[in-house]
């Protein structure tokens, strides 16, 4: 099931609380299926996450699992429970694991200044401010995608939801 899908640079993801707590989608096909049915899904569910994302320098697709993924609902800020990596791209979303949803209305995050959602012009889980900035038009990144220590920009980028088998 598709989460989030960001394929171009539109600005499209620099939405209030309120928006991205009911979702929303462009017909060009950057989307976001809503805070509150992401935490439905995943709280009484167990699924995995997968991620996939393709950089913008060599247009290779780079792809990475989570074994278990849980997202709280909006009395904990949907707060982000994220474990259990594989992947041929480097760990970078599990470094905002715990962290809370911002948006540029609810600062979440834990960088003093400036409120990250806000400079970052979209809502996600920042920490100080992003290891994968999955909806931003200017920072549209993965840190360490080719194993530098560098940003590497993203042409485009979709999180999907699997249900785990039960062994």
């Amino acid at each position: 099931m598709l989460i989030q899908q960001h394929i171009d640079s539109a600005d499209v993801f620099n939405r209030s609380w309120a928006e991205y707590k009911v979702g929303f989608s462009d017909p060009r096909g950057n989307y976001w299926i809503g805070n509150d049915r992401l935490s439905q899904l995943t709280m009484t569910n167990r699924y995995k996450l997968m991620i996939d994302i393709q950089s913008r320098n060599n247009r290779k697709w780079y792809y990475v699992e989570y074994s278990t993924f849980i997202v709280q609902p909006e009395s904990d800020n949907y707060r982000l429970n994220v474990w259990g990596y594989s992947g041929n791209a480097s760990d970078e979303f599990s470094w905002q694991n715990g962290m809370m949803f911002s948006t540029f209305d609810r600062d979440n995050d834990q960088h003093r200044y400036p409120n990250c959602a806000a400079n970052r012009a979209s809502g996600f889980w920042y920490k100080t401010c992003c290891g994968f900035c999955a909806n931003s038009p200017n920072y549209h990144i993965w840190y360490r995608l080719h194993g530098e220590d560098a940003r590497s920009f993203l042409q485009s980028s979709r999180m999907w939801l699997q249900l785990r088998s039960c062994k």
